[in-house]
């Protein structure tokens, strides 16, 4: 297939936009708000102008499918030890100096959307290995919502859950159109400081808030936080602690936060990896705020992978890296000890994937179109 045709076959109309006055076309999916002349691409490259509307220039194109532990994504309340088909495209709506998927998200090379997949062979190809939830992961899901969606009502017809990774950068009108075939998200709370969005991230702070907010007190998404820790940048106490205290207040002391180590990436390969040390101080100090269920990540710490009864406070999930030690709950997600319930999404047994990544041949999909 040429050039040409690959991209016609991947791109689709949008309905997220906005004609103007001044002859552009505005795309409405994302807080930015790229307002395009004929041909010009937004900044997350593959959402184009392409006559009078808004096109996705990557729909059934994928830089890979990999099965994932789900607490990979990392999400340690939602269905544990099970696996997840992972899967992404390109581009991206942010500019993060430190992106840690930067190959993926920055590509302005077609060639790395290497594997097709339509919606109903990705969600066959879930079910065939053994997935119970499909992630749409590496760069963000808001930037091919067209796609997820559709993988996503595909995947509920085969009984498979849909979990979003994701920065929630995203507006309103398009957040509840994706979030309503979502199970699950991770959403990347990148900092607690404006500028740190505005300087670094390429961004703003309060669009992401407002997700959050959306997410916990309107959707029925399992919600959970990261937050990549970077020495020097957004890692001091007094940033971590106003972030604790607004998840606590805004979003409740049960939502999980996984305080991540960063490593040299991208265009901060000059800041130093982040030590161990700032991580357990990080849990130390949201859960001196009230956090319940705190943890590291991107580092081996027993006791930060460690699930605990909010109301005993006995372990119900140890974990080793991303594989199950001890299980403590019932399929209801009960503590076994005092019965009170874990939050989170629990349906039957733990998985017993463990700490495998596998990825999947491109001929699967191809195989099921």
């Amino acid at each position: 297939m040429s050039a040409s045709e690959a991209h016609r076959s991947s791109t689709v109309p949008t309905k997220h936009w906005t004609a103007l006055d001044d002859g552009r076309v505005r795309c409405d999916v994302c807080p930015r708000a790229c307002a395009l002349q004929d041909g010009q691409r937004g900044l997350c490259f593959v959402r184009a102008r392409e006559g009078e509307g808004i096109v996705l220039t990557t729909y059934g194109r994928s830089s890979g499918f990999c099965m994932d532990p789900i607490e990979k994504k990392p999400l340690a309340h939602f269905l544990p030890g099970s696996a997840v088909l992972s899967f992404g495209t390109a581009g991206c709506n942010l500019s993060c100096k430190f992106c840690q998927n930067w190959d993926i998200s920055k590509s302005r090379a077609f060639d790395t959307l290497a594997t097709t997949g339509a919606p109903n062979a990705i969600a066959q190809a879930a079910r065939a290995h053994g997935a119970r939830s499909v992630a749409y992961t590496y760069n963000d899901p808001v930037v091919f919502l067209e796609y997820a969606i559709d993988v996503a009502k595909a995947c509920h017809t085969e009984g498979i859950k849909n979990v979003a990774v994701t920065a929630g950068y995203v507006s309103d009108a398009p957040r509840a159109e994706l979030f309503e075939h979502m199970d699950a998200a991770n959403v990347d709370l990148k900092s607690f400081s404006e500028s740190f969005y505005r300087n670094v991230a390429g961004g703003h702070l309060e669009p992401v808030l407002d997700t959050l907010r959306y997410l916990v007190h309107r959707t029925n998404v399992w919600t959970e936080i990261t937050t990549l820790l970077i020495p020097g940048h957004n890692d001091s106490d007094e940033e971590i602690t106003r972030l604790s205290e607004w998840v606590g207040r805004e979003l409740g002391d049960d939502i999980p936060i996984h305080f991540s180590a960063f490593h040299p990436d991208y265009r901060m390969r000059d800041v130093p990896a982040t030590p161990a040390t700032t991580l357990t101080r990080a849990r130390a100090i949201a859960r001196g705020a009230g956090l319940k269920h705190v943890y590291t990540g991107n580092v081996h710490d027993a006791e930060g992978d460690t699930t605990y009864c909010a109301s005993c406070g006995e372990a119900v999930i140890r974990r080793d890296w991303y594989r199950l030690l001890e299980y403590r709950l019932d399929h209801g997600g009960h503590c076994v000890g005092c019965g009170a319930a874990l939050a989170g999404r629990f349906e039957g047994p733990p998985g017993t994937w463990g700490a495998r990544r596998l990825p999947i041949e491109p001929q699967v999909f191809a195989a099921k179109r």
